[in-house]
């Protein structure tokens, strides 16, 4: 970060103190009670309304719960941000009462994808409007202890210079900074295309970990084991955060490629070593049958002569008696290669 942004950081600690914000959340979920401890910690005042009735929770944590977002855009929150999912982001901000609100009001996001939200937010809020695309680069996992050094990525898609909006706008992304973020400012579409190649994949990763039914051994490696939890962390957000990192990421399906081409590589290259093995085993079986009495074979692989009628077989998939839909729609698109 330059110069002039950690000086406008720093000014805006001291009006932030003076002036506290009104944070209002839409999405009260796991992730905005996360983040709602941070504001809170920070002075700030929050707002919070949901799906579910988290009442007694607010009650509990000092936050003001309003039933719908009818209420809370009636308390006239400086910042408004949107922590729904991805699958449902655009219901909720179709159904935002903007008249209820400041004309200048700020309306962020926290989604994982960014040039969806971008794009829906400058075709659904009315100008005047402040718009900020944020996307904290961690979770209530990652983030659990302490935010050091963890990335917040962000995006001034809309913010009035030289104004009270702008203002109020320091002062929420000095939340994170104070924090000990990392700030990195950048384009919705250039977070899309680097989200794909890291969270998009850790997720996918994760994914096929979790479906091939991994369980700890007595001798798990250090590797194992990170690889274990990497798959309890990731799989706990739920299905619809994944979906949402596919479906509304325009960069995932070239990585969903990536990753299949990548497999087969591999694999590749480890049959072809098993055949190069094979082939190697029959040119020597004759000598070795007639010293076999004598010496000992140290070959790992079996000397009778089926055995090496169909090298091919080492690499074909074995048959089953069920096949899922995935299988037969790989084995059709292989098919067509």
């Amino acid at each position: 970060m330059d110069k002039s942004c950690l000086e406008t950081s720093v000014s805006t600690s001291t009006i932030k103190q003076e002036y506290p914000l009104k944070i209002g959340i839409v999405g009260l979920g796991a992730f905005g009670q996360f983040l709602a401890k941070a504001f809170q910690k920070q002075g700030h005042n929050v707002l919070g309304t949901s799906r579910s009735d988290y009442s007694e929770y607010c009650k509990d944590n000092g936050i003001d719960f309003f039933r719908d977002l009818n209420g809370l855009c009636e308390a006239q929150p400086d910042v408004l941000l949107v922590c729904s999912s991805i699958l449902s982001t655009e219901d909720v901000v179709r159904g935002i009462p903007f008249h209820k609100l400041r004309p200048d009001t700020i309306i962020a996001d926290v989604l994982s994808v960014k040039q969806f939200a971008k794009n829906l937010l400058l075709d659904v809020v009315p100008s005047g409007f402040g718009i900020l695309c944020t996307h904290p680069m961690f979770g209530k996992f990652s983030g659990k202890n302490s935010w050091e050094g963890l990335r917040f990525v962000f995006d001034k898609v809309r913010i009035s210079g030289n104004s009270a909006q702008q203002r109020k706008c320091e002062q929420f992304l000095n939340i994170f900074q104070d924090e000990g973020c990392q700030m990195v400012e950048m384009s919705c579409e250039e977070h899309d295309q680097y989200a794909a190649e890291s969270q998009f994949i850790t997720h996918t990763v994760a994914r096929i970990l979790s479906n091939m039914n991994l369980e700890s051994t007595p001798i798990d490696t250090k590797g194992y084991e990170t690889l274990m939890q990497l798959t309890i962390n990731t799989v706990s957000h739920g299905s619809d955060l994944y979906d949402g990192l596919f479906l509304y990421n325009v960069n995932a399906i070239k990585q969903i490629e990536k990753i299949e081409k990548a497999f087969d590589t591999v694999k590749q290259n480890l049959f072809g070593k098993l055949r190069d093995t094979l082939r190697r085993q029959i040119e020597e079986s004759d000598s070795i049958k007639t010293t076999r009495e004598t010496v000992p074979s140290t070959q790992f692989l079996p000397l009778s002569e089926r055995a090496f009628k169909d090298l091919s077989s080492f690499s074909a998939v074995p048959e089953q008696t069920s096949q899922t839909s995935f299988q037969r729609e790989t084995e059709v698109h292989h098919a067509t290669l």
